[in-house]
């Protein structure tokens, strides 16, 4: 494993900040409902509580052989950052790249606010490495990650499991008769749409954990389908159209037999902050003991009540400051 070591491997994060009164206005120029801007469904989708600094730092700690950080925003730089010398000192391989750079000759498609949109283009990042890995900016890593964690003899480590697509579950087919589905909104029906572009009868789903990828893997398919790259970044907001690109990659992978799999996520992930105060000090304790937990996802934080949220942004800065 030591040609692991030697290879050259970048972080990519993508983040919003939806408080930012200059990016809510320029999202109200294209909404259609004016009044969902403030709904809890969208703000869980573009808010944030500086959660990206301790997404950065936890790499900087436990990911070493980390090369570069990049940082990807609509003309928005994160608090922790804004004091441009102190960060270049600080955080000197750590860059924010702007949207119009990953959309270079796609300018029309901006601004976009579809995160599905921006996934696909963000093998563009100029400099960046053959093998990278994505995160989302409300990850986290628990302890110290080697190289084999996501890369074995230079070929990407993918963390899911095998399904069936819905409409071959009974079940799932009943309840859609009676049920009608949320549009552009349900992420695991776009990673099924992703398998089914490659002609795939299941699919290989992933959950919210760093994503390791080849950016090879991405230019080679897209340079070959243009419209579909083309398709996937036209929309503004989340599309039923749209497939995941991330889950696009890892299917060619899987197809081409160049990829490890693995069917545990090693993850510990947080999504409800409803549940009692205890639970949540419990699972964060459990997570630090729990020597096989590589991940940490705390999704939509901003939704976490004030109390709780103090105490959790209070453990992650004693674990990563």
């Amino acid at each position: 494993m030591e040609e692991n070591k030697n290879l050259p491997i970048d972080a990519v994060i993508t983040w919003v900040d939806g408080d930012d009164p200059k990016h809510k206005s320029k999202m109200a120029s294209y909404i259609e409902n004016k009044t969902s801007l403030n709904s809890k469904f969208v703000r869980m989708r573009y808010d944030q509580v500086n959660e990206i600094e301790y997404a950065v730092k936890s790499i900087l700690k436990y990911a070493k052989f980390v090369r570069n950080i990049f940082i990807v925003t609509d003309n928005q730089t994160p608090y922790f950052l804004k004091d441009k010398e102190k960060a270049k000192k600080d955080y000197p391989s750590v860059f924010v790249i702007d949207h119009k750079t990953i959309f270079e000759g796609y300018h029309q498609y901006l601004p976009t606010f579809s995160s599905r949109s921006i996934e696909t283009q963000i093998y563009k990042v100029p400099n960046l490495s053959e093998r990278f890995i994505y995160f989302n900016d409300d990850f986290f890593l628990l302890r110290k990650i080697n190289v084999e964690d996501f890369f074995i003899d230079g070929l990407p480590v993918l963390r899911g499991k095998w399904l069936r697509f819905d409409e071959d579950i009974f079940y799932k087919k009943i309840k859609f008769l009676f049920i009608k589905k949320k549009k552009g909104i349900r992420h695991k029906v776009a990673q099924q749409k992703a398998a089914k572009i490659l002609g795939l009868k299941k699919y290989f789903k992933f959950h919210h954990t760093p994503q390791p990828f080849r950016k090879s893997t991405f230019e080679t398919y897209f340079n070959k389908n243009t419209l579909l790259e083309t398709s996937n970044i036209e929309p503004r907001f989340r599309s039923e159209s749209q497939f995941i690109p991330q889950s696009l990659a890892n299917h060619l992978e899987i197809k081409t037999k160049t990829c490890i799999l693995k069917n545990d996520y090693q993850l510990v992930y947080f999504q409800n902050y409803k549940k009692p105060f205890f639970w949540i000090k419990y699972k964060l304790m459990q997570s630090v003991k729990n020597e096989n937990k590589l991940f940490l996802c705390m999704q939509s934080l901003d939704q976490c009540p004030e109390k709780k949220l103090s105490y959790i942004k209070k453990r992650l800065s004693d674990k990563y400051d």
